[in-house]
């Protein structure tokens, strides 16, 4: 047997699971899924949020009803809003081209999901404890049927509920198999096997996790069982923190590393140091400070620990991840094949969505993923409200959609409303201040959360199907969080900040049975559902439907935003939003009165927070202070972002804190310890307002209160409690300084500083001291007003020396302006008065702005006067040189080259030789300059004489425009004007117009060549109306314009006759185009003389066709007058009339073909039936055709024909409704009844024959059809009066009722009739009983029988008298069968009984009895195989079952009689030719084939010892198999076999079985008390000799495997026994074996025997007890001997080790650390003492450096032994520092004496 294997084991895993044989354990009995969320009734009990209805006063203003429903609403969580009735918004998206991205949502997997756990990761650690705590080596691989079972999913699923105990008491594992199975359901079997790897493999590991977190929560150090490990492993398990050299290695034994600056980087942070909190993960070695970690941690965890990516695996990871791009119509489609999956094609109820769904979340269902299209921006996708910037669809109304969006409780508006706190927000944040659109289908589900920042939230559901809503109340959230936490440790283990994540649910139940409320909503469609801050809220959708949402945040929202943003920083999330700013922008703008009074509460939160931190930071040595830079637009929030605290990742707008060593770091105030390792003097605060400011925010608050309440005044009075300035105080220089008496200090240097005269170092050194005063309250405002005072003066004096500096290094004559003193700003520090400092360069700058002064004064008096262009160049001469900067010199230098560039001008305008090449406003332009440049000039009289030339030339021209325009005389003027350069308007109008004249006469000159012969007609009249129009817009006269419109009437008459020719036209249209050519003169054209023939021919056609049509004429007449217009290309008015009529003959002829073919029987009657009324209308519509037919005549003639037939149809429906109205019936015999039935019957069938092969649909067929199915019917009924029908042709005949007309069943024979037939079914009924009928009682056939009707069946009257007479003997019988005693009522009687009464009783008591008491036997029979497991007879298995006892007991007792006494005891062949074996132990006989080859080869002796008694040798029995006496079927549970026996207490009968099991459960209960017996034995057992108990265990175990049942509790302790004998057996041999044991061994013995509760008295437990407290006592010697430096002498170190060696057990450690301090180094002869040390390059000698006085590591170094001559080697002058890195590594020696 292996050293770590149980007898336990052997017997249990071996013995009853091998190959899945035997029955579970009783510990798994009864194991399976509990589903906690719904009640018995099968519904969840959530009670129901509130519901309002508000009025329509009431629903204007949300934020105000919101607040007036809040007190009774707000304890639950959550309402639900129904709008006033006329509120109804349009849907605004355009449902056909609306598409939207989805995710997925695995629905099962919301609770019942495994933890995203990495499994190399559990790997590791598991590993590392069997290493560290269990002396064993990690399994490869264990096995699950038939798969590898993963460990990590199994332990983190048995965590999920409870852990190990837990699981086994509440049988819970077939939940935990779904967890690392993907199969639903798994057998009791497989159950029990999972549980028992869990107990071998992971139940020690649990204990140890679950001690190392009790030890976590009380605060203990890290490092446990450092005894335990190897130098190795201490070496590495201080590498969770930061690694330092301690500087106390061997030189040439370790390498020389580069050392770096930086041992490990915070993950989160980026930065290396704090190394003392610095974790480093086990696996991946990453580092993060604990305090960076999410949510941080207090102290350094105990054990090994993992970052978040190394515990949780990529592939496991839940989330939901992006799915398909939908259409509203294809998603919607998707929805509904979802639902219908589920549901079916009906309505299914909430309570049964709401169980479906829970079901599929807890896992009992299977895999269900679901589409969500969640989350979509309205910004993006568009809004289901009505926006002002959206377009309106068609459907909706203008007004409606402008009412919608200005609606207050348009979602779209909500945020921004007056009196919410989201006003100043300056960006769109989606989700919070822009809705969010949801696209639901049936189980799409939104997890359990609270929103951001704790706001409210409004969903508005568009239209759909109802949504599910379910809430806690924000006062309960934490009760919620710790029963979340509680119910899923191992998702909150792998992720703790799960609850942010929303991909979480949980069952409302579960909440409730911790006593969470849990509140529920139903939202319809139309309704607004609110949540409430801090409200943990989830739910799903029933189905299709679309919602919409947004947050908003009302005034009594602030507090818990404030909390909200305490979170964020607690679990080190980056916020939405600052909420320090928010409140600050939100008290600068303006409020009511309510929204004051919360804003004043949370800003005195934040002001005394505020100051108690800056306080603190001065107090910690924090001094140097700077304001942050102001806002671009402060009234809002959000325009720039503020940097965030590196740590907690919040907003950091009010303060923060830097380092010059990080310059893009920041943190808040809470963690400015964690931002560097710098002096906390080199930090620096940075702060947005002072503590005054705050406070003045505070108060600023009281205006907008018209009246002081109570809550004010207290708060009021807290104010000054806890913003007044106490003496803040710290310790400076060895004694104590406030933050006042700094100030008064501070106060007096400024002023003394005032005083002199100004020096830049004093200055600057006072502004830095005072840093650290700046962000207190109000008492330093006066040193804020000092501050702000050396500043101004500072930059006055420093402006003074600058501007003075400048002037006197101005180099003149550059000109240059670029650097020169601005004349203004020197004005500017002159016009102080008095100066703020003592500046002596102050008078020097006065003379200076005193010269420049005078210069400007000179350039004024030359601009306003009218000088000459050399003197203005003078002065800007001067004014270029002066080393100050005048603003005069710009208008001096634009007026000098104002002049030059006129003069340029000019002088072109001059020179010009081209024609109209100066515009005449230019000269105008020129002329009016002079006057503004005041300046004399020579070029300004050639300037006025052209001026005058151009005048002269325009009024010419204006005198030939007055008046009417010659063309010849405008030609001669433009001749005489053609050399003027000057470009005059009214000349340049003048040439145009002659220009334009000139061109139109070329166009309609071009237009008359050959215009006659030219087909594009039209294009001819449209270039006439084009020159006609443009001609008379001439503005010259020209005499060809008269011609243009005579031409232009020809065009369009010759236009109309190409178009009669390529088009037909009217015959009228013809003749009066050949009138108009012929006015217009041009009818002799061609086109004109070819027009004439057509029309002459058309006339001519015209005259024949309204002859024929008055004169009916044949059919062919006018089919050739139709061909004949076929050739004519005019449009006749008589051809459509012609054809009108060919077609109406046509159409007749094609109606009446198939009624001619019927008529002339000229082929078969179609099969489908001709209409009679169709017939009737053809021939009348044949007297109004105009044109003559003959099949006129013949269709008359058939009319006729079929009129007779109708008349006699008629006649004989009469005769059959006589029939039907007779009254006087009987058997139908007597009266010929049925004779006259047939008669009838046969004339109806030869009228519908003759009707029939008319072809006609005649109305009287149907009748007739009915007619004779209804005499058929009641022909058939009367033939059952004279014999007893069976009871289906009664039951067929009685629903064929359904199928006869009812005008026929009505009438006194069919009712009749049918009241009989109903008669004669109940009749057969009562007497046959047909299967799936109820059985009649006695009461019910006479009742029957006494029936009259008017039809009498005196056959079945009689059958009726014979069954009542059976039936009354039969019970006569059962009475005389239960008088009889209970031992003479036999099994085969009772059955004899019930055969009968199925046969011939009606329903009554006596036969539910006998049916009741034989399915009771029957059914307990069938319990007893099911439980024996035996498919023949119950009574052969109970007799071999009983054989086996016998068996047994005779094991027990060798006394006991029992008939295979010398026969094998393996089984239950008597035969006497088949070979035995004795043991020669026991003396118990084996047959050879039982045994088998394989258990008689392994003996290799004659002498045969069986398996059971190999005990006693010490040898391992059952590792393969059981023994060879284990029984061979399956075993019963002997209590359930009790329970049977209980059952057939009460039999009313007599059985065999009965008695069998009695007998049989009497042996069991006696091998019991055998067992017991021997069992009792061993517990009180201790001593050494084990014999004595092998002996009777071998016999119990021999026992219990013969037996052929299973007797839980009996065998449970003989386990317990086993185990106990096992572990006695290993110690034994640990102790006595040929190998000595070590500690770690002979520890896990004694941990097994506490597991297993061995007593301390055992003999065993003693002597390992005693062996290990010896081996520790001596381990604690060596120990300290070993790190003695040389204390102890070495024959006692010899001694020690030798002591150590002959110990019974082996400590290698120990002793390889003694013998390593009995080596002996150096001159000193010391023990390896962690001092330096180097080795001779000769001898290989090691000595200490300073032993020898060796100060640096030397090339090469020769010991004073080898080379005394050698001089002191500290003063060698080559140092090689890689010496210690290429030597090799030589183990020291210890130098001879």
């Amino acid at each position: 047997m292996e050293q770590g294997c149980f007898f336990l084991y052997v017997f249990v895993v071996e013995l009853y699971d091998k190959m899945g044989k035997g029955r579970p354990r009783a510990v798994e009995k009864g194991v399976s899924g509990q589903n906690l969320s719904v009640s018995p009734s099968g519904s969840l009990n959530i009670p129901s949020g509130p519901v309002y209805y508000p009025t329509e006063d009431e629903f204007r203003d949300p934020l105000e009803y919101i607040c007036k429903i809040r007190p009774e609403a707000e304890p639950y969580g959550i309402c639900r809003i129904v709008p006033p009735k006329n509120w109804k918004p349009p849907f605004a998206l355009d449902e056909g081209s609306f598409t939207f991205p989805t995710k997925t949502q695995a629905i099962h997997q919301l609770q019942a999901r495994p933890a995203a756990c990495d499994s190399e990761t559990f790997e590791l650690e598991y590993g590392r404890f069997l290493d560290d705590h269990c002396g064993k080596k990690l399994r490869k691989k264990v096995v699950f049927e038939g798969e590898e079972l993963d460990l990590c999913k199994l332990f983190n699923a048995v965590k999920r509920y409870g852990g190990y105990d837990k699981v086994v008491k509440e049988k819970k594992w077939g939940e935990v198999s779904r967890f690392v199975k993907s199969v639903r359901k798994i057998s009791e079997c497989a159950k029990h096997v999972l549980c028992q790897l869990y107990r071998e493999h992971l139940y020690d590991y649990e204990k140890y996790y679950n001690r190392l977190n009790r030890k976590a929560g009380s605060g203990c150090k890290r490092g446990l069982h450092k005894e335990g490990k190897s130098e190795h492993e201490a070496e590495f398990s201080g590498s969770k923190r930061r690694r330092k050299n301690n500087g106390g290695d061997k030189v040439k034994v370790c390498k020389v590393e580069v050392e770096e600056e930086r041992d490990q980087i915070c993950e989160q942070c980026r930065s290396g140091l704090h190394g003392e909190v610095m974790l480093l993960c086990d696996r991946c070695n990453k580092g993060w400070h604990i305090y960076c970690l999410s949510p941080p941690l207090k102290q350094v965890p105990p054990g090994n620990w993992y970052c978040l990516e190394c515990l949780n695996s990529d592939k496991d990871c839940f989330g939901f991840v992006p799915g398909k791009r939908y259409s509203l119509d294809s998603f919607r489609r998707a929805a509904e094949r979802a639902k219908k999956r589920w549901f079916g094609s009906g309505s299914p109820s909430r309570v049964q969505i709401e169980k479906k769904f829970w079901e599929i979340v807890e896992g009992s269902v299977g895999e269900v993923e679901v589409m969500y299209g969640s989350d979509l921006d309205t910004s993006i996708y568009g809004s289901g409200f009505p926006r002002a910037n959206d377009q309106r669809p068609e459907a909706v109304e203008a007004k409606a959609w402008d009412e919608y969006c200005d609606s207050p409780w348009n979602l779209n508006k909500l945020p921004k409303l007056k009196g919410s706190m989201l006003q100043a927000l300056h960006q769109n944040i989606t989700g919070v201040m822009v809705p969010w659109l949801y696209i639901g289908m049936l189980f799409s589900a939104f997890c359990w959360h609270f929103e951001d920042h704790c706001f409210y939230s409004m969903n508005y559901l568009h239209w759909g199907e109802p949504k599910c809503w379910y809430s806690v109340p924000g006062n309960q959230a934490s009760a919620f969080e710790e029963v979340m936490r509680k119910t899923l440790p191992d998702l909150f283990d792998a992720q703790p900040d799960l609850l942010f994540q929303l991909v979480t649910m949980l069952n409302p139940s579960v909440l409730q049975e911790n006593g969470v409320p849990v509140y529920s909503i139903l939202q319809e469609p139309g309704n607004f559902v609110i949540t409430f801050p801090r409200s943990y809220h989830g739910g799903f959708n029933l189905g299709l439907n679309c919602a919409e949402a947004v947050n908003f945040a009302p005034a009594d929202w602030l507090p818990h935003g404030g909390f909200g943003a305490d979170r964020y920083r607690e679990y080190h999330k980056a916020a939405v939003l600052s909420h320090e700013e928010l409140l600050c922008v939100a008290a600068k703008s303006d409020c009511n009165r309510r929204v004051s009074s919360y804003l004043k509460e949370e800003l005195l939160r934040i002001y005394t927070n505020e100051k108690s931190c800056r306080e603190r930071l001065w107090k910690n040595g924090i001094i140097k202070s700077s304001p942050m830079s102001p806002r671009k637009c402060p009234e809002y929030v959000g325009t720039e972002e503020d940097p965030t605290c590196i740590i907690c990742k919040q907003y950091l707008y009010l303060s923060a804190v830097a380092c010059c060593c990080r310059p893009s770091a920041f943190v808040c105030l809470q963690h400015w310890e964690r931002l560097c390792e710098c002096k906390s003097s080199k930090l620096r605060l940075l702060y947005r307002h002072t503590l005054a400011e705050l406070y003045d925010l505070v108060h600023t608050m009281d205006k907008y209160s018209c009246e002081e309440t109570a809550q004010s005044r207290n708060i009021r009075r807290q104010i000054p409690c806890s913003i007044e300035p106490k003496a803040l105080k710290k310790k400076v220089n060895g004694g104590h300084v406030t933050l006042d008496q700094l100030a008064a200090q501070w106060l007096l240097r400024s002023a003394k500083i005032f005083q002199s005269p100004f020096s830049s170092e004093s200055y600057v050194a006072a502004l830095k001291e005072a840093e650290q005063l700046l962000w207190a309250g109000s008492e330093m405002d006066l040193v804020r007003d000092t501050v702000k005072n050396l500043i101004e003066a500072q930059k006055w004096a420093e402006g003074i020396r600058d501007c003075v500096s400048k002037i006197e290094n101005w180099p003149r004559h550059c000109g240059v302006d670029l650097d020169k003193i601005h004349f203004e700003y020197v004005e500017e520090l002159l016009s102080f008065n008095p100066v703020p400092c003592n500046e002596p360069e102050h008078l020097k700058l006065k003379e200076y702005a005193e010269e420049a002064r005078l210069l400007i004064q000179k350039i004024d008096n030359a601009l306003s006067t009218c000088t000459k262009i050399s003197v203005l160049e003078f002065l800007y001469s001067q004014a270029c040189d002066l080393p100050i900067y005048v603003k005069e010199i710009e208008k001096l230098s634009l007026k000098s080259s104002s002049v030059k560039v006129w003069i340029e001008n000019v002088r072109k305008c001059i020179l010009e030789k081209h024609p109209a090449a100066i515009e005449v406003d230019i000269l105008y332009k020129l002329k009016s300059q002079i006057s503004e440049l005041q300046v004399e000039l020579p070029e300004t009289d050639m300037l006025l004489d052209l001026l005058r030339q151009a005048e002269l030339c325009c009024a010419q021209c204006g005198e030939i425009l007055k008046g009417p325009i010659s063309l010849k005389n405008l030609e001669v003027l433009l001749q005489e004007l053609n050399s003027c350069t000057v470009d005059v308007p009214e000349l340049k109008l003048l040439r145009q117009y002659h220009s334009d004249a000139v061109l139109w006469i070329s166009r309609f000159n071009e237009v008359l060549v050959n215009i006659s012969e030219r087909e594009d007609q039209h294009n001819v009249v449209d270039e006439l109306n084009c020159i006609l129009k443009d001609g008379a817009s001439l503005r010259i006269q020209v005499d060809e314009l008269p011609l243009v419109g005579v031409e232009l009437k020809k065009a369009c008459c010759r236009e109309k006759a190409l178009k009669a020719r390529h088009m037909k036209m009217s015959l009228d249209f013809i003749q009066q185009l050949t009138m108009e050519a012929s006015v217009l003169e041009i009818e002799v054209e061609k086109l004109f003389v070819d027009m004439t023939g057509i029309l002459a021919v058309a006339m001519h056609w015209e005259e024949r066709a309204k002859y024929i049509l008055a004169h009916e004429a044949p059919l062919c007449d006018f089919e050739d007058a139709i061909r004949a217009s076929e050739d004519i290309f005019v449009v006749l008015p008589s051809l459509n009339d012609v054809k009108d009529e060919v077609l109406i003959a046509k159409s007749w002829l094609k109606k009446s073909k198939p009624f001619l073919k019927s008529a002339l029987s000229v082929a078969p009657a179609s099969s489908s039936l001709l209409e009679f009324e169709v017939l009737k209308e053809l021939v009348s519509q044949s007297k109004h055709l105009k044109i003559s037919l003959d099949e006129r005549r013949v269709l008359e003639t058939f009319l006729k024909k079929c009129e007779e037939w109708v008349c006699d149809a008629c006649s004989l429906l009469q005769d059959v409704g006589r029939i039907f109205s007779m009254c006087n019936i009987g058997d139908g015999i007597g009266n010929c009844v049925i004779s006259k039935m047939e008669c009838m019957v046969s004339k109806v069938e030869s009228t519908m024959k003759s009707g029939l092969s008319l072809g006609f649909d005649f109305c009287e067929i149907p009748e007739l059809q009915d007619a004779c199915s209804t005499l058929q019917w009641c022909k058939k009924a009367l033939s059952f009066c004279s014999g007893a029908p069976a009871f289906e042709d009664v039951e067929s005949l009685m629903e064929s009722v359904e199928q006869l007309p009812h005008s026929r069943t009505s009438g006194p024979l069919c009712s009749s009739l049918i009241v009989g037939v109903k008669w004669l079914k109940k009749a057969t009924e009562a007497i046959s009983v047909p299967r799936g009928f109820k059985r009649c009682n006695l009461s019910d056939v006479e009742e029957i029988l006494a029936e009259n009707t008017n039809v009498s069946f005196p056959v079945m009257a009689g059958q009726l008298e014979n069954s009542i007479q059976k039936h009354k003997l039969w019970q006569e019988r059962v009475l005389q069968f239960f008088n009889l005693k209970l031992e003479h009522r036999s099994w085969s009687q009772m059955l004899e009984l019930k055969e009968l009464g199925n046969a011939v009783a009606f329903s009554c008591s006596e036969l539910d009895m006998v049916l009741c008491k034989v399915e009771r036997v029957e059914k307990w029979v069938q319990r007893c195989i099911d439980v024996i497991g035996e498919n023949n007879s119950l009574l052969d298995a109970l007799r071999k079952i009983k054989q086996t006892l016998d068996r047994s007991l005779y094991i027990y007792d060798t006394s006991y009689p029992c008939k295979t006494r010398n026969l094998c005891v393996c089984c239950s062949n008597d035969t006497d030719d088949l070979e035995l074996l004795t043991c020669s132990t026991c003396k118990y006989c084996y047959h050879l084939r039982c045994l088998g080859p394989t258990t008689i080869d392994s003996n290799h002796a004659e002498v045969y010892i069986c398996c059971y008694c190999e005990i006693l040798e010490g040898g391992s029995i059952f590792q393969n198999k059981g023994g060879p006496m284990r029984f061979g079927g399956k075993r019963p549970e002997l209590q359930m076999l009790v329970e049977l026996l209980s059952d057939a207490k009460d039999f009313s009968l007599w059985i065999e079985e009965r008695d069998v099991l009695e007998q049989l459960l009497d042996q069991a209960l006696a091998c019991r008390t055998f067992l017991t017996e021997i069992v009792n034995f061993s517990f009180a057992y201790f001593d050494k000799d084990l014999g004595v108990v092998s002996e009777k265990l071998t016999t119990a175990l021999k026992a219990i495997e013969v037996a052929g049942l299973y007797d839980h509790q009996a065998n449970h302790n003989l386990e317990l026994a086993l185990a106990r004998y096992s572990w006695r057996f290993k110690v034994n041999r640990l102790l006595g074996g040929s190998q000595k044991p070590t500690i770690q061994q002979i520890q896990q013995h004694l941990k097994e025997g506490l597991s297993m509760s061995i007593p301390p008295e055992d003999y065993y437990r003693q002597k390992l007890t005693e062996v290990k407290r010896i081996g520790l006592q001596w381990a604690e010697r060596a120990r300290k001997v070993a790190t003695d430096s040389g204390a102890l002498s070495l024959d006692k170190v010899f001694e020690l080790i030798l002591e150590g060696e002959n110990l019974p057990f082996y400590l290698e450690k120990e002793i390889k650390l003694l013998r390593e301090r009995s080596v002996l180094y150096c001159i000193c002869r010391k023990p390896y003492d962690q001092r330096k040390m180097i080795a001779c390059d000769q001898c290989d000698e090691w000595y200490h450096f300073d032993c020898i006085n060796l100060v640096s590591t030397p090339k090469v170094y020769i010991c004073p032994a080898c080379k005394p001559q050698q001089q002191d080697l500290s003063a060698t002058p080559s140092v090689d520092l890689d010496r210690s890195v290429s030597v090799k590594f030589v183990e020291p020696k210890t130098p001879s004496p």
